[in-house]
């Protein structure tokens, strides 16, 4: 036989042998329930329950010796608590409950309250500072945590406010990020000293699909196990034994699937996430079937999906229920699809020293009482339906207790055979789910109001004249998620909703526009005679030296200022930002056109694009006169991002940013989206000036 080398550089002997191996492993595992993806199919009918659990059983087994399966991570004293982490949120960091940026502090109780009262609250938190604003420059998704209000002082202070409520805390941590500056470590090693520095739990591995063992020896190394959870899964089962928990991305169908992984390891927390879901039946259900946790993310990427009160109220007695009987959970006698006795109400049964519940749900559409299940029963037993919290009366019949209660459609129920137990606890429960609003609405936006600047009746220095005129106003935001749904993108003054595509005929007033974009030499000016520093001074004039620029900066545009830094320099100039609509009018004249110099892009006319991870300065705003606009308007696109409005909901600010800018990070399509085309916006959400500031965002002003 030829030894010629195939494409992995194998000899083909070998490589024929290795792939006959793989072949008899696949085979040898001949159940007719395999898993698919991250679920295993429950019996096709209740007469097969038996042969199929049976043979879930026997394709486990084999699993786990073909894994030479360890758990020894799962009884790791530090890391347990994941087995009892059933409430997980996804936290924008500029969540507006979480931080209050004009009062400068974090504002955890404000957090964590709403969502007590809205569905019983959380076991941990995963908060998110990194996408969808990382890449407008070249700070990694380690900066984007350090920039956070306070630096690590400030988030170790905000972690402890977590843990004081009981809180556990993740940050995420994004293989892709390969484009921004080097952090010149490994990521596990700086993952694992940055969030032992601010006291932090555990790791969500964005796009990962398990993270590997090298994050979790990291962090072992550095004397604070973390606990691990990626976001697609396992890759390979191998990964659970140090992959203590893991998100569900499940495909749901009438028949209950069980989670392959906690089947596995009955130990591994899995967080049911379907973000942009507005029903969470589906959800909901298939995590209590199987005893485990719930995404609860809302606010995404800045847009509000929020959970309805009917399943904020389903969460609230599910979670409850959880953490009552956590331990029995993880029990290895778990037996899912265990028999009932009603078309289309599943059960799995989780059997544990004196005691077993049984997690119940409806799948039919409408309500079924009567007799449910039909257990084994010893003297002295007795029945609590603890999702209504009151006891049920068996009827007993020789050895067998036959259970009798209501669950309403789509809804759920719970059972616990147990000697003894505090009713009281489960109390609450008598109000049915149809009873709470279950519809879904959007949030609604504001524009946060302009003060308008002092009139003027001809153009002041530096400044062009645009006449007023009928403008056909027409944008489209370029964020990455949210495709066209409503409450994705802002919501102007005249729409009913947040929406991504916007157009409208406005009656544009004249106004004065800066020629060019506020340069260093004119916002030392401002300095010099105010002597301004603003309160939140983290990021400010990054690129300064001594309170001035460097030498030959002049006449770049200034940059690390924030909106409210912005703000400042033009009503001490008399001035003031300009509205997106205005923006676009100047830079595009009333012939729509795409680019301010015409339909066609010209590379001429635009600084050369910095894909580097080192990140160059800005280009002088006089350097390409090709770009100018119709009215002569100068350096609208392609050197720097520049402020317009800000937008506002109950959950988010974010900035209208227009321009685009020189900076392309490669590597990854999860970067801040450019966005040169007059007719494209980029959205950019804001917490506090400290984070907002970006080498890659400057400004002009507008004046009235």
């Amino acid at each position: 036989m030829s030894t010629v080398p195939n494409f992995r550089g194998v000899p083909m002997r070998r490589s024929v042998l290795l792939f006959i191996l793989l072949a008899c492993a696949v085979l040898g595992q001949d159940s007719r329930y395999r898993p698919e993806g991250q679920l295993i199919p429950g019996p096709p009918n209740a007469g097969e329950f038996s042969a199929w659990l049976g043979e879930v059983k026997q394709w486990r087994a084999e699993r786990l010796q073909r894994m030479g399966y360890d758990g020894a991570e799962y009884a790791r004293a530090e890391l347990r608590w994941t087995q009892r982490n059933f409430v997980q949120p996804q936290m924008m960091a500029e969540e507006r409950y979480f931080y209050d940026p004009a009062a400068g502090r974090y504002t955890v109780d404000r957090y964590l309250d709403d969502l007590e009262k809205r569905y019983g609250g959380i076991d941990s938190v995963l908060i998110w500072p990194v996408y969808p604003n990382i890449g407008i420059d070249n700070r990694n998704q380690f900066d984007c945590l350090r920039d956070l209000p306070g630096g690590v002082e400030g988030l170790r202070k905000m972690v402890a406010d977590f843990h004081r409520r009981g809180v556990r805390v993740f940050f995420p941590n994004m293989a892709w990020d390969q484009g921004t500056r080097e952090e010149g470590r490994p990521l596990w090693t700086a993952m694992a000293g940055l969030l032992r520095e601010i006291g932090a739990d555990g790791i969500n591995g964005d796009t990962y699909y398990g993270l590997p063992r090298t994050f979790l020896t990291a962090s072992i190394e550095a004397g604070h196990p973390l606990a691990l959870e990626p976001e697609g899964g396992v890759e390979a089962d191998e990964m659970l034994a140090w992959n203590q928990q893991s998100w569900g991305y499940w495909k749901y169908s009438f028949v209950p699937g069980v989670s392959r992984y906690k089947w596995l390891e009955p130990r591994h927390m899995v967080n049911v996430c379907r973000r942009w879901a507005r029903d969470k039946t589906d959800d909901l259900q298939h995590a209590f079937f199987n005893g485990v946790g719930y995404e609860s993310w809302e606010n995404i990427w800045g847009i509000w999906n929020g959970i309805t009160p009917r399943d904020g109220e389903a969460l609230r007695r599910i979670a409850r229920i959880e953490r009552s009987f956590a331990e029995l959970l993880v029990s290895e006698a778990w037996e899912p699809h265990t028999p009932m006795v009603q078309q289309g109400v599943f059960a799995s049964k989780f059997p544990g020293a004196g005691r077993t519940l049984w997690t119940v749900v409806n799948r039919n559409e409408y309500d079924v009482a009567g007799q449910q299940m039909r257990v084994p029963h010893a003297e002295g037993m007795r029945y609590f339906d603890v999702w209504h919290g009151v006891e049920l009366r068996p009827r007993i019949e020789g050895g067998t207790a036959r259970l009798s209660f209501a669950v309403e459609g789509r809804g759920y129920g719970a059972v616990v055979a147990a000697r003894e137990l505090r009713l009281e606890l489960f109390r609450g429960g008598e109000k049915r789910l149809a009873e709470f609003n279950g519809e879904w609405k959007f949030l609604p936006q504001r524009l946060v109001e302009m003060a308008p600047s002092a009139r003027r009746r001809e153009a002041p220095a530096g400044m062009v004249r645009i006449p007023g005129g009928e403008f056909d106003f027409r944008v489209s935001g370029v964020m990455i998620e949210g495709a066209n749904d409503v409450g994705t993108g802002v919501q102007y003054g005249w729409e009913d909703s947040p929406r991504r595509h916007h157009r409208r005929v406005i009656d544009i007033k004249t106004f004065f526009m800066d020629r060019y974009p506020v340069t260093n030499a004119e916002f030392k000016k401002f300095l010099d005679a105010t002597r301004y520093r603003p309160g939140d001074d983290h990021n400010f004039l990054r690129d300064w030296v001594g309170g001035s620029y460097p030498e030959g900066w002049e006449k770049k545009p200034v940059t690390w200022v924030s909106m409210e830094d912005a703000r400042a320099y033009a009503k001490w100039a008399g001035k003031r930002l300009p509205h997106e609509w205005e923006w676009q009018y100047a830079a595009q004249g009333g012939d729509g056109h795409a680019y301010p110099w015409g339909n066609q892009w010209d590379a001429e006319a635009v600084p050369p694009a910095d894909r580097g991870r080192a990140m160059r300065a800005p280009t002088a705003v006089d350097a390409f006169p090709k770009g100018a606009s119709p009215f002569g308007v100068m350096d609208l696109t392609g050197n720097v991002w520049q402020w317009t409005d800000e937008y506002v909901d109950d959950h988010t600010r974010a900035a209208i940013l227009r321009g685009g800018s020189y900076y392309q990070p490669r590597g990854s399509h999860w970067y801040f989206p450019q966005a040169y085309k007059l007719t494209e916006h980029g959205k950019y959400l804001l917490m506090a000036p400290s984070k907002d500031r970006s080498r890659a965002v400057g400004f002009r002003c507008a004046a009235d």
